[in-house]
C-alpha cells in the first residue's frame, strides 16, 4: 500500500519502476522525474491499461477514487478505456457546439461582408456581454430564460440600446445554429418584448430648416484647423457615413473638372456592408469646391482629411464631434452621424424626393431579403440631381 510519503520519497533511477498500491493502481516513476498513475485491468481476456494523470496534481486519495470508479465500470459489463474515450468525445463535441464555438464560426463567415470596424464591434459586444455568461453552454442546451439573465445583466447598467443590439447579435447566431442543423429553434425569439425599449434610438440631428442655417453659419465662422471646417461642410453636402468621410483618399475622386460627372467611388471593401463594387456619391459644385480648397493643404496624404499628427493616418473619428462641441452643440442636438438623418428628412419634406431615391444615396439595403441580391437599380441620374438640389438648398438656407 502507498502512503503520502512514500510518494513523496520516490525518485527517479535510471529505468521507469512501479510501485503497486492495489487493486490494479500502480504509480510509475520515470527516469525524467515525472511521476504517473497507471490502472491495470483485464477486459473480456485482455490485459489492459489507462491513465490517471500525473503526481502531485492527482494525490493519492483523487488516484484511489479514479480506481474505484473504473473498477465499478468493469463490474458493470464495461471498459473503462472505452467509456472514457466516449466522454472524451462527447465533451469534445459538446465544445465544438458551445454558444462560443458557433458564434464565433458564425462571426467569421458574417465578416465577410462587414466593414473591419463593424466586425471588431460585433466580437467585441460577444466578448464583454454573452461569452462569459453562456458561451461554453452547448447551443442545443440554451433556453430563453439563460439569454434573458444575460441581457438583463446588460440592461441593469442602463445601457438599452446595447441589450437590445447584443440581443439581436445572440438572435443571428442561433438562426445560424438553426441553418447548421444545431438547433431546432432561435430562443430569443420568445424574448420579445421582454426588455425594457431603448429611447429614441437614433442619432441626434438637426431637422428643422432654421436649425441647419444655423449649424451652417457656425462652420462658416468656425476658427478650428481648416481641414476639419473642410470636413464638416463636406460631409453635410455628401452625407455619407462618418467613417468614409474620414478615410476619403484623393485616388477615389474622379471626373472633378467635369461638374455633371463628378463623383466619389468608394471602394465596396470601405462600405458597412462590403460588396465587389464601389458605391459611387455625385458631387455638385459646392463638394468639388471644398476639394480644390483641400488640395493645397493636404494633397501631400493619401487622405483629404489626415491625422493632424500623421499623414500617413486618416483624421480620428472625435475630430468632427470634437469640432460641433466647440461651436456649443450638445451630443442632445447633433452629432456627426445625425447629418445622415438631417439630409434624410430635408430631401425628401422640403426637396420632395422620393424615399427610394434617398434611401440609395445613404447607401442602404433595399427592402426584403433578396433586395440587394437582385434589385440592381442604382438611380443615379436622380441621384445627381437631388445632390446639386440638396447642395443649392443648403446655400439659400445659409444666406436666407
Amino acid at each position: 500500500m502507498l502512503t503520502d510519503a512514500k510518494l513523496r520519497a520516490s525518485k527517479p533511477t535510471e529505468r521507469p519502476y512501479t510501485v503497486a498500491d492495489g487493486n490494479g493502481l500502480v504509480f510509475l516513476v520515470q527516469p525524467n522525474g515525472s511521476r504517473l498513475w497507471r490502472y491495470r485491468y483485464r477486459f473480456q481476456g485482455v490485459a489492459k491499461m489507462i491513465s490517471f494523470g500525473s503526481y502531485p496534481e492527482i494525490d493519492l486519495a483523487t488516484a484511489r477514487s479514479l480506481r474505484e470508479a473504473a473498477r465499478g465500470t468493469l463490474r458493470s459489463g464495461k471498459d473503462p478505456s472505452l467509456v472514457r474515450k466516449a466522454a472524451k468525445a462527447a465533451q469534445a463535441e459538446s465544445h465544438a457546439n458551445s454558444f462560443e464555438a458557433v458564434a464565433l464560426e458564425w462571426h467569421a463567415k458574417a465578416s465577410k461582408t462587414l466593414t473591419p470596424t463593424n466586425s471588431k464591434w460585433i466580437l467585441r459586444r460577444l466578448e464583454a456581454n454573452i461569452f462569459r455568461r453562456i458561451g461554453q453552454i452547448p447551443v442545443v442546451e440554451i433556453k430563453p430564460p439563460q439569454v434573458l439573465a444575460a441581457i438583463r445583466a446588460i440592461e441593469k447598467q442602463g445601457k438599452l440600446e446595447t441589450a437590445h443590439r447584443v440581443l439581436s447579435l445572440c438572435s443571428q447566431v442561433f438562426r445560424y445554429a438553426v441553418a447548421s442543423g444545431l438547433v431546432e429553434s432561435d430562443p430569443t425569439r420568445d424574448l420579445r418584448g421582454a426588455i425594457t425599449k431603448a429611447k429614441g434610438g437614433h442619432f441626434a440631428a438637426l431637422t428643422s430648416p432654421e436649425d441647419v442655417a444655423g449649424l451652417l453659419r457656425a462652420i462658416d465662422s468656425y476658427r478650428g484647423s481648416p481641414e476639419t471646417r473642410a470636413a464638416l461642410i463636406f460631409g453635410i453636402l455628401t452625407f455619407v457615413r462618418p467613417g468614409n468621410l474620414r478615410e476619403a483618399e484623393w485616388d477615389e475622386f474622379f471626373d472633378l473638372d467635369k461638374p455633371s460627372k463628378a463623383e466619389w467611388r468608394i471602394p465596396g471593401t470601405k462600405m458597412k456592408v462590403r460588396t465587389d463594387r464601389p458605391f459611387v456619391v455625385p458631387l455638385a459644385p459646392q463638394a468639388i469646391a471644398v476639394i480644390a480648397g483641400l488640395r493645397p493643404l493636404t494633397s501631400q496624404s493619401k487622405y483629404l482629411f489626415p491625422s493632424a499628427r500623421s499623414t500617413h493616418r486618416p483624421m480620428s473619428n472625435n475630430a468632427v464631434l470634437a469640432a460641433l462641441r466647440r461651436m456649443g452643440y450638445t451630443s442632445e442636438e447633433m452629432t456627426g452621424h445625425g447629418v445622415r438623418a438631417m439630409a434624410r428628412t430635408l430631401c425628401h419634406e422640403v426637396l420632395g424626393f422620393a424615399p427610394e431615391v434617398i434611401e440609395e444615396q445613404l447607401a442602404h439595403g433595399k427592402a426584403g431579403p433578396l433586395g440587394d441580391a437582385y434589385d440592381r437599380t442604382t438611380h443615379i441620374g436622380e441621384r445627381r440631381r437631388l445632390m446639386r438640389e440638396w447642395a443649392d438648398y443648403l446655400d439659400r438656407l445659409k444666406e436666407d
